[in-house]
């Protein structure tokens, strides 16, 4: 692919600033719009099973917002308007994640990709799809569990037929989930949650990947071909097939070494404005590509939940810590009672501290914590200043 003479060069720092700023995390935040103004200037908010101070989809709108009610996200998520549609939907983009109700036709590629699927790590039984659709037709709105059961045995991989059966109608576009209740999807009929505009713009592959080129480049501010094609998970091929004519402008931006495009927008205006000091889900879009996190914040990310705990560096979900637009040291969160409990601080020397305090006080007080311990700390030296700052800002 031939890459067209940049529109601008942007320093290392211009960079770092122009992402978090497409990001939400410079400037004042859009609180009229709320949650759902996050999921739409995002494009795509990642669920996960993992919930320690709170799930991930929570965890991301709470960073941007600041204490917004974990009520209220869900509901913002999941509450149709007064007419009966929905403002949001799950399917896979960078993983399963919260989509905006207005992509569904954008991602037309991918169910058409999965229906030409030549094979499935799990069998389905014959007629058992068709049974789950006449059933979810006839009865509305159905769980797993309803459908006949989630699971053979009390292994996670070990589906039923009817979860199967469902979870391909899901990726096929026929089934859609457009609300989660106590974390357990809701099914229903695509012609029957979708609105009739959006059900029927069926968008060709190239229209639906150029959509979503540009999307990400929005999202990210500025990217690499590899940030832009992981921010949906596409391929680079499908990346280079449309960025041309994506709308995305090429840039060079120094240090990376790599060819970048970012949103013409975005190079508009310099970004100013003023900096969250947050927790960060280890899902949040912000992170979301390792290579991506270490290039523009000098930073390695790397989620240990599903490592052995005997390697585990940093601890089970350890947070970054955002302030001043770096990322200046880790927390591993828990709770016991009322006590939000720094199991494991990792801290990129003393000028962290300040920013680590106030993020973990004003994490505490969203989950209705009333205290802040601090068990491990990775520089002891650090521990008393730590513990001081976190009273005072307790006091």
């Amino acid at each position: 692919m031939t890459t067209p003479r940049p529109a601008a060069e942007l320093s290392a720092d211009e960079a770092r600033r122009i992402a978090l700023r497409a990001q939400g995390f410079l400037g004042a935040p859009d609180r009229r719009s709320g949650v759902r103004g996050v999921l739409r200037h995002l494009g795509a908010i990642q669920l996960d099973t993992i919930s320690v101070l709170a799930r991930s989809h929570e965890l991301v709108p709470y960073a941007r917002l600041g204490a917004v009610g974990r009520r209220t996200v869900e509901s913002a998520y999941w509450t149709p308007d007064p007419s009966g549609a929905p403002h949001a939907f799950e399917y896979w983009s960078h993983a399963a994640c919260i989509l905006p109700i207005e992509e569904w036709p954008h991602f037309a590629f991918r169910r058409r990709a999965y229906r030409n699927r030549p094979h499935w790590n799990h069998d389905l039984p014959d007629g058992v799809y068709d049974q789950v659709i006449k059933q979810l037709r006839s009865e509305g709105p159905l769980t797993a569990t309803e459908l006949g059961g989630a699971k053979k045995t009390n292994d996670w991989w070990d589906w039923s037929g009817a979860k199967v059966a469902v979870e391909r109608a899901l990726m096929y576009g026929e089934v859609v989930c457009v609300e989660r209740r106590g974390w357990k999807r809701i099914y229903d009929l695509a012609e029957r949650a979708i609105p009739d505009a959006l059900l029927h713009d069926e968008l060709d592959d190239t229209e639906c990947l150029r959509r979503l080129v540009r999307l990400a480049g929005q999202s990210l501010g500025v990217g690499t071909r590899a940030d832009i094609a992981d921010y949906h998970r596409l391929k680079g091929e499908q990346v280079d097939a449309v960025i041309a004519d994506s709308g995305l402008v090429p840039v060079v931006v120094e240090g990376w070494g790599k060819p970048a495009w970012a949103d013409p927008a975005a190079l508009e205006t310099p970004p100013r404005g003023r900096h969250r000091t947050t927790l960060l889900s280890p899902f949040d879009s912000l992170i979301w590509e390792r290579a991506r996190t270490e290039r523009i914040f000098g930073f390695t990310h790397r989620l240990e939940a599903y490592v052995p705990k005997p390697k585990r560096v940093y601890g089970y979900f350890a947070m970054p810590v955002l302030a001043g637009g770096r990322l200046v040291g880790r927390v591993d969160p828990a709770r016991a009672g009322s006590t939000l409990v720094a199991r494991q601080v990792t801290l990129d020397g003393p000028k962290a501290v300040p920013a680590v305090a106030q993020a973990l006080v004003e994490a505490a007080s969203w989950v209705n914590c009333t205290d802040v311990r601090v068990e491990r700390i990775d520089a002891p030296e650090l521990r008393e200043p730590l513990v001081r700052e976190l009273a005072r800002l307790t006091a």
